[in-house]
């Protein structure tokens, strides 16, 4: 374990060319993020396996910190390092969404709540905030019924956004593992998962930042966190997909393919569905792989 934790150790060091490239906020400083990134894998052995196994994952992971903008720091709760499907995530909670959309000035400020069956709660105009009434030293608040993220904009307005309780529930069944019967969020932390949720489906409404947007558009592709609320929302024609396609394949030199990438990223965020995204973005790992794979053989 000693040497995996070594060799994962170096894999994130290495990456601060690549973080210090993308960085969005200069309040995230590299070597930090790269102790918080350690004290997380360290204390998670599944975690250190993936960053042997698949390493690039790790190095996307640390690196989309930077993109995105936001802190592994531990004490604000904003985004960590998960295992998923193989590879290493990062997985942004609902408070790190929150203060991104506060950060990059789409709002003043934001706050996601779940209502139980005795509380009272009430909508009393679109441009109010909503009145809610509980006890909080109540032993029983009841089931939850619901979820909602009341915002205040720049200039002065309230958006609030509500979920029912079967509303909640038919997004996470649509979430894989919930279908396989694993261990998930959804059953460790439900009433997280439920504002995270919430929150997601709000911000489509707040006013737009690439910072909030760049940071949905990861949660929904790379971060495979397992909240789709509209998977099919953008859609390329058939003649765009081959184009694209034809473009990757048309790469001979892997390094030149890798520099494309976030260029095609950003064009497909804006115009892709996930499943497009997903079936170019393998598309892209094959060409790499097989563009690799002849000069891995001439240095054997």
């Amino acid at each position: 374990m000693a040497n995996k934790i070594e060799t994962v150790q170096a894999l994130v060091l290495n990456t601060q060319p690549a973080f210090e490239a993308v960085l969005c906020d200069k309040s995230i400083a590299f070597q930090r993020e790269a102790e918080f990134a350690m004290q997380i894998m360290q204390a998670n052995d599944c975690l250190i396996d993936c960053a042997v196994k698949n390493p690039q994952s790790a190095i996307d992971a640390v690196t989309n910190i930077a993109a995105i903008g936001i802190s592994l720091n531990p004490a604000k709760k904003h985004a960590y390092l998960v295992p998923r499907k193989g590879k290493i995530c990062l997985d942004i909670s609902y408070m790190g969404l929150m203060d991104l959309a506060i950060q990059s000035g789409s709002i003043r400020w934001a706050q996601a709540v779940l209502v139980h069956a005795a509380d009272r709660f009430t909508i009393i105009g679109v441009d109010k905030p909503p009145v809610h009434e509980r006890d909080p030293f109540a032993k029983d608040r009841g089931d939850i019924i619901g979820v909602y993220v009341v915002a205040k904009t720049a200039d002065g307005d309230y958006l609030t956004e509500t979920m029912t309780r079967d509303e909640i529930d038919g997004i996470m069944n649509r979430s894989e593992s919930v279908k396989a019967g694993k261990t998930t969020p959804w059953k460790t932390d439900y009433g997280e998962m439920a504002k995270k949720t919430v929150v997601k489906r709000a911000q489509k409404y707040w006013p737009k930042t690439e910072r909030l947007e760049k940071a949905v558009h990861y949660m929904d592709t790379d971060g495979g966190e397992g909240i789709v609320l509209n998977p099919e929302v953008k859609q390329l024609t058939s003649e765009q997909m081959d184009e694209v396609l034809a473009r990757v394949a048309a790469f001979t030199d892997a390094e030149a393919l890798a520099s494309y990438w976030p260029e095609l990223v950003a064009y497909l965020r804006d115009t892709a569905s996930m499943s497009q995204y997903e079936h170019i973005k393998q598309a892209v790992a094959d060409r790499g792989a097989a563009l690799k794979a002849p000069v891995q053989e001439e240095a054997a």
